[in-house]
C-alpha cells in the first residue's frame, strides 16, 4: 500500500486484532497510584489485575498522546514514502486530535510530498475498534488515503456506542453522574443506559431499574438502530470491564435477535484509559446503523 491506516491504543481491541489487520497505533498512558503505564492492550499489566485494584481503591490517572510521540510515529512513515490515515479517540472525550493534527502539520512541512489525514472517530473503546476494523477492509479493497479519509468522515456517526454501568461510583468521579443520583440509583438497582451522540460525547439517556432489564434494553437499541433492523448483517462488537458474565448475556441475546451476523459477537476488554474512567461494571456494545444524529 502507499499509505498506513494507523489509530490509538484506545481503540480497544486485541494486539492480535490490530496485527492481523495491519493497523499500527500509539498508545495512550495512564498512572495507577501514582506509577505510570502505557495502555498497551494488557501487555504491561493484565486487564484483570488493573480492574481488581481500581475496584479497592486504586488512584488512576490518564495521559493522552503527546504531539512528539506523533510526530516521531508519522514520521517514521512519511520517511519510507508512506501517507498516512490516522483515526483519533473521540474529540468529544479528549483533546489528542488537537496533537495529531499539529503533528500533521510538522510532517507534511519536514515531508512535503506526504500526506497524513487525521480523522476524529467521534467513538471511542471498541466502537473506535469496530470503525478500524471496517476502515481496514476498505483500504484492502483498494480506496485511496484521501478515499478512505472522506470515507471515513461520512460514516463515522453510523457506528453506535450503547452502554451501561452496573458500579456508577467512577461516573460519580468523573463528573458524569452526580453523588446523590448514584446513591439514590444504587437503592433503586437503577443502572443508566447511555450512549455517545453525534459530537461524540456519552450521554445518560434512560434510568434503567435492574441489570437484567438494562441488558434487554441496550440490545433493544440495536433493534432499533441497527442497518437493516432484525436482518443486520454487520459486524457486533462488545467491550466490557471486568464483568464478562454480563457482557455474554448481551452478546447472547444479540446473537439470539441477529441471525444473519457477520461471525459471533466479538467480546473484547475495556482498555486501561476508557477503564480509568468507567471502572469496573461497564458494558458497552457497538454496531453499524442509522445515522447519530444528536
Amino acid at each position: 500500500m502507499s499509505y498506513v491506516l494507523s489509530c490509538c491504543s484506545t481503540a480497544d481491541l486485541s494486539k492480535e486484532h490490530f496485527e492481523a489487520l495491519h493497523i499500527p497505533y500509539l498508545c495512550f498512558h495512564y498512572a495507577l497510584d501514582g506509577v505510570e503505564y502505557p495502555d498497551d492492550l494488557g501487555q504491561s499489566m493484565p486487564f484483570d489485575e488493573f480492574y481488581a485494584r481500581m475496584a479497592k481503591g486504586a488512584d488512576t490517572r490518564t495521559a493522552q498522546v503527546n504531539i512528539s510521540d506523533y510526530v516521531e510515529f508519522f514520521s517514521s512513515f512519511a520517511e519510507q514514502g508512506l501517507d498516512v490515515v490516522h483515526v483519533t479517540l473521540s474529540s468529544g472525550i479528549s483533546g489528542t486530535i488537537n496533537g495529531a493534527q499539529n503533528a500533521a502539520l510538522i510532517v507534511q512541512e519536514r515531508y512535503p510530498d506526504r500526506h497524513i489525514y487525521v480523522v476524529d472517530s467521534l467513538g471511542a473503546s471498541s466502537g473506535y475498534g469496530l470503525l478500524m476494523d471496517t476502515a481496514a477492509a476498505k483500504r484492502d479493497e483498494g480506496l485511496s488515503a484521501a478515499e478512505l479519509a472522506a470515507w471515513l468522515e461520512e460514516n463515522r456517526l453510523k457506528l453506535h456506542h450503547w452502554f451501561f454501568s452496573t458500579d456508577l461510583s467512577f461516573f460519580v468521579k468523573g463528573g458524569r453522574i452526580s453523588k446523590t443520583a448514584a446513591v439514590f440509583g444504587g437503592l433503586l438497582e437503577i443502572c443508566p443506559l447511555m450512549n455517545m451522540d453525534n459530537l461524540g460525547r456519552l450521554i445518560p439517556r434512560y434510568k434503567i431499574r435492574t441489570k437484567k432489564k438494562v441488558i434487554r434494553s441496550c440490545v433493544e437499541q440495536m433493534e432499533k438502530h441497527a442497518r437493516g433492523g432484525h436482518d443486520y448483517d454487520g459486524k457486533c462488537f462488545i467491550s466490557m470491564s471486568a464483568c464478562l458474565d454480563d457482557a455474554r448475556a448481551v452478546a447472547d441475546l444479540v446473537e439470539e435477535k441477529f441471525p444473519k451476523l457477520n461471525g459471533r459477537v466479538l467480546i473484547n476488554n475495556i482498555g486501561t484509559t476508557i477503564g480509568a474512567h468507567t471502572g469496573p461494571g461497564t458494558v458497552a456494545l457497538f454496531f453499524w446503523g442509522d445515522e447519530r444524529v444528536d
